[in-house]
């Protein structure tokens, strides 16, 4: 059975009329004929009730039509899929990253690619750092943007970046007018962050640990934004990152930075352990791992 003998009996099925059938496919309506013909000796029964001039798909070649057009579609992703293998300018990347990376980072990266390769397309999932190492690991992204590094033998880790990080306060806050404050300083405050999976969230705790306390948390969230705008509301104070979306209630919140030298969380990139394999991948982690700065701490 040949694919295009499926192709043909999709359109016959679509049609069912045998000489229209054979015009739309450029080919002679014998050669349509004796392809049926064949296709049905294969499955042992007839897929079209005859009437007169007319062919009626019937249930078996209901059956057989759905069968065919998952074939035909499968054939399809495959030539696709090996063809990005080979190509590296085009194809399909799926690229998972932090939440609050998509405010600033992922996308002035896929705009400066765009210009090398426009031809490559993206499927974005922002996403917690367990999901997006859960991801990669798994086989459902080809990469990830993610902090902090993974501890995981199936990946590899590429840091591409430090980002600092600050303490969000209400404006009413009595760090509010610091130009910097240490960690130590906080034991006594209320903290609102974001869940255990967060790489932020990860991040925080080993500061308030590196600087002798136990935070005290009154929530947690999972976004950023939700994040900001508890503080804005008083609730509490939050790490944050430094760069990216800081707005959320500006007249509200005042961002003080922290003086800890480890205040900061490392961006980094990850694939699985092997690399890419698909070429159009290869090219954009080469790209991505370009854009790499030397740690400033």
């Amino acid at each position: 059975m040949e694919i295009r003998e499926l192709q043909w009996f999709v359109a016959l099925a679509e049609s069912e009329h045998v000489t229209s059938a054979a015009e739309r496919l450029n080919i002679a309506q014998p050669t349509l004929s004796r392809a049926l013909a064949r296709l049905e000796r294969r499955v042992g029964v007839a897929l079209f009730d005859r009437q007169q001039n007319r062919l009626h798909l019937n249930k078996y070649g209901e059956v057989f039509r759905a069968h065919a057009i998952r074939a035909i579609s499968e054939i399809d992703r495959a030539e696709q899929r090996i063809a990005t293998l080979i190509d590296p300018d085009t194809g399909t990347i799926a690229l998972g990253f932090l939440h609050s990376y998509g405010t600033w980072l992922i996308p002035g990266l896929l705009a400066e690619y765009h210009e090398i390769a426009p031809a490559t397309t993206f499927e974005l999932c922002g996403s917690a750092a367990d999901s997006v190492v859960d991801g990669v690991r798994r086989g459902r992204l080809d990469l990830g943007v993610t902090s902090p590094r993974p501890a995981d033998d199936l990946l590899r880790w590429m840091p591409l970046q430090d980002e600092p990080l600050s303490l969000l306060v209400p404006a009413e806050h009595r760090l509010a007018a610091r130009h910097g404050v240490w960690m130590a300083e906080l034991a006594a405050e209320e903290f609102l962050v974001l869940q255990p999976e967060f790489g932020l969230r990860q991040v925080a705790d080993r500061l308030c640990e590196a600087a002798g306390f136990t935070p005290r948390i009154v929530m947690e969230c999972t976004e950023l934004s939700t994040l900001r705008s508890l503080v804005a509301s008083g609730l509490g104070v939050a790490v944050v990152p430094a760069t990216g979306d800081a707005s959320g209630h500006p007249a509200r919140t005042v961002s003080v930075p922290l003086a800890d030298p480890g205040a900061f969380r490392t961006i980094g990139v990850i694939v699985p352990v092997g690399g890419p394999r698909a070429a159009v991948v290869a090219r954009f982690y080469d790209y991505v791992r370009s854009t790499a700065r030397p740690s400033a701490s």
